[in-house]
């Protein structure tokens, strides 16, 4: 299984890579888009810029340019055979209006406008905007967007895309598939471990509910659906509540990692690093999503930092497993391998340290699925490993007791078990006292361990002639007590037999005396009156010459208590 796992998780990670090195030329369905930028002034028409485009810098990173307004440039767009309008799509970054100006062959310049809190009408799964070209008799040959408070965080325009109908449709139809089933699963596995943490109370299974509540949110407002469910929603508090979800995501990993791993696996300096993680995780978030655009790239660079930092802490924490030999070792590195490839190439792309690509975004959903589709599977393993070690204590407990309830040189009840039973049995009980004759010179003859061997025997006889349901105790050194129900009733003479049928050590011969009696055990006196009266038959029995049993019959007629003397010989 783990070899099935680990092949798995290997090819997770290398669609993955293969996926952010690859050009999103196919993948992305659309025609990408080259861009030129010049920050905005006083005075820019988008009739001169387009009749100008020496102006715009076509080199530099769009990330250099840092906030503002801007006119961004396309290239000469390629011809496209289509019979419907074409479509532009970018992906959503902070921003406050865009305007893009759309140039024909044949002069015309048409124009389009949206704000912050109109873009949910043009919101697109993965978070793309959707720019219908308008109509018009001649062919669009370039587009120009002017951006007007532009945070330039990941850039100004993302990932342009000049794009059909069919292909719009391709790329909505992917994205509601892959979107959808991973919100499928997410509400599955919360209803299941909800359901399993009403069973079990684990610790760690609301945790990894809350895991699930922060990856479906940030599912549903990066991916813009919640834009698309709630389109009159400002598209800059979507990307707040986004990045507020990837952050409770960043902090609730780890969190259900230390409530899952054995308390061991934490020392006191790993757990403080960790706490201090999640603080400051959750803290950057929050004044990123609370005090923006103001100074929104130093917010930003501390939110990633922090999510960085939580991610430098994993192999810290795996190595402590390993160390401390975890039995969740294997499943939390196979589970966390593909996030953090994910998580460190969203980081990178933050810093621009790796090119742009649509699909490197995606990689977080992916990631976050292959990530809580293992930890279930860590999840039924640790309940697995509760199971058996429930089972081992029930066996555990169930040995204890059968040790607490028997005595441990015969193996049968002990006085206290032998009384907590006997006492309250319904209708008439019989009462056999069966005590070793002349025991302290078997003792002295053969000594002790010979002993108790007889005492051995002698609990032997007894099981092997005593009904199923009847009761069989060592209540003194060499006296035993047995109760049966009155109506199956048990022979005294025998039990005699049995004992005389069982050879003893170094063949001696071993007798016992026994007395019986017959009466009620409702409660605690009953036993008490019962048991003077069979003992006192014992003593008769001993009286009369030993190796022989006397009945003192009945003491309970009704409610009316009888003489229980002048035993007779069974």
């Amino acid at each position: 299984m783990i070899e099935r796992l680990l092949r798995y998780w290997w090819m997770a990670l290398v669609m993955l890579l293969a996926a952010a090195t690859s050009a999103p030329t196919a993948a992305s369905m659309g025609m990408p888009l080259s861009l030129c930028i010049v920050r905005a002034a006083p005075g820019m028409t988008a009739r001169t810029l387009f009749a100008t485009p020496g102006r715009f810098d076509c080199t530099s990173p769009q990330r250099t340019f840092g906030s503002g307004d801007f006119w961004v440039l396309s290239q000469r767009l390629p011809a496209i055979d289509s019979h419907g309008p074409l479509t532009v799509r970018t992906a959503s970054v902070w921003q406050d209006r865009v305007s893009l100006h759309t140039l024909y062959a044949d002069g015309a310049i048409r124009r389009t406008t949206y704000t912050s809190r109109t873009t949910g009408e043009r919101l697109m799964l993965g978070a793309m905007i959707a720019q219908t070209l308008p109509r018009h008799g001649a062919v669009p040959v370039r587009l120009l967007w002017h951006v007007e408070g532009a945070a330039n965080i990941r850039g100004i325009v993302r990932q342009p895309m000049l794009a059909t109908h069919g292909e719009n449709a391709n790329s909505e139809i992917l994205l509601a598939a892959l979107y959808g089933a991973f919100g499928g699963m997410v509400l599955a596995l919360i209803v299941y471990n909800l359901a399993l943490w009403r069973a079990l109370r684990q610790a760690f299974q609301p945790a990894y509910c809350l895991l699930l509540l922060c990856l479906l949110a940030y599912a549903v407002s990066s991916s813009g659906a919640l834009g698309q469910w709630y389109p009159a929603l400002d598209n800059n508090d979507r990307i707040r509540i986004s990045g507020l979800a990837l952050a409770g995501s960043a902090a609730s990993v780890m969190l259900f990692a230390r409530l899952f791993f054995e308390p061991r696996v934490f020392p006191r300096w790993l757990r403080h690093a960790i706490t201090a993680g999640m603080i400051a995780t959750m803290a950057s978030a929050t004044a990123s999503a609370a005090l923006s655009p103001w100074r929104i790239h130093l917010l930003d660079e501390l939110m990633m930092g922090s999510i960085a930092s939580l991610i430098l802490l994993v192999p810290l924490i795996l190595f402590s497993a390993w160390r401390r030999r975890s039995n969740f070792l294997w499943m939390f590195a196979i589970a966390w391998g593909v996030p953090i490839a994910a998580a460190g190439l969203r980081i990178t792309g933050a810093y621009g340290w790796t090119a742009d690509n649509v699909w490197v975004d995606n990689s977080t959903l992916l990631a976050m699925a292959v990530e809580a589709i293992m930890s279930s599977i860590g999840i039924a393993y640790r309940i697995h490993l509760l199971a058996r070690e429930r089972d081992e204590a029930r066996v555990q407990e169930l040995a204890a007791r059968l040790l607490a309830d028997s005595d441990p040189l015969t193996g049968l009840l002990n006085r206290r078990s032998f009384l907590s039973r006997a006492i309250g049995r319904e209708g008439p009980q019989t009462l056999l006292i069966a005590d070793l004759d002349h025991f302290k010179a078997v003792n002295e003859t053969i000594g002790h361990d010979g002993g108790d061997e007889v005492l051995r025997a002698f609990a032997k006889a007894l099981r092997n002639v005593v009904p199923g349901d009847a009761l069989v105790a060592r209540i003194g050194g060499e006296e035993f007590a047995v109760i049966v129900d009155a109506g199956v009733g048990l022979a005294a003479s025998r039990v005699l037999d049995s004992l005389r049928g069982i050879r003893m050590p170094f063949d001696m011969a071993v007798t016992a005396s026994i007395g019986t009696c017959t009466g009620s055990l409702a409660k605690e006196t009953d036993w008490k009156a019962l048991y003077r009266c069979a003992d006192r038959a014992l003593y008769e029995a001993k009286a009369a010459g030993r190796d022989r049993a006397r009945d003192a019959g009945a003491i309970w007629v009704g409610q009316a208590p009888l003489d229980c003397g002048g035993g007779k010989e069974t």
